[in-house]
């Protein structure tokens, strides 16, 4: 079954980016961790001059053909507790720390198995074999217990994971700490958001 966010859905983005390219080659950070929102750029394009010489290819020169770069879609639940992010290459689910975890502790609570099982059966309907497992916090306390602790939370949920899926997946499991926080640490909300465990795998050609 694919797993779908237990309240109703009140985000949902989709950005298409077709570009034109002279055959540049693509470049993916498999294990980078979320980019912070506001990254990209919202500002209108400039204004060109469809006459200028800059525009002009040299001789002998052709475009690579129009192609899709990205496609993403977001989906989270009301209260922010479960984010899934899809492109065309992967999907990513950020699970907050709350619903998972009491606080300040590795120990998964009795209500994450639910969620981490059908993450699992996305991964498992994907036939991923390459699972990443992050974990980070917000700037509260000290970097080191931050490292600590989400690094141990990932390998909690990594644990679960591996119930579910089984010997064939191999994993990527780090703590992060504070560092790519998602949102604003200066308010509690803000912080809630940047507290959580990501999970995340290619998609199924």
């Amino acid at each position: 079954m694919t797993p779908r966010p237990r309240r109703t859905a009140t985000a949902t983005a989709v950005v298409i980016v077709a570009a034109l390219t002279l055959l540049a080659p693509e470049a993916r950070a498999d294990d980078d961790p979320s980019t912070p929102p506001g990254s990209a750029t919202t500002s209108p394009p400039p204004e060109l001059d469809s006459n200028s010489p800059g525009l002009k290819l040299a001789d002998g020169a052709t475009l690579a053909p129009a192609k899709v770069l990205d496609i993403k879609s977001v989906v989270e639940d009301l209260g922010g507790e479960e984010r899934r992010e899809d492109t065309n290459t992967d999907v990513k689910f950020a699970l907050q720390a709350e619903v998972l975890f009491p606080k300040d502790s590795a120990k998964l609570n009795p209500e994450a198995n639910a969620r981490i099982e059908a993450i699992a059966d996305e991964a498992k309907a994907q036939k991923a074999t390459d699972v990443r497992v992050f974990g980070f916090t917000d700037d509260l306390g000290s970097y080191a217990h931050g490292k600590k602790l989400s690094k141990d939370r990932a390998e909690a949920v990594h644990d679960r994971l591996a119930g579910f899926l089984g010997p064939q997946v191999t994993y990527s499991v780090r703590g992060y700490s504070e560092d790519y926080p998602i949102a604003d640490n200066g308010s509690e909300e803000g912080r809630k958001k940047n507290r959580r465990v990501e999970i995340s795998f290619p998609r199924g050609a």
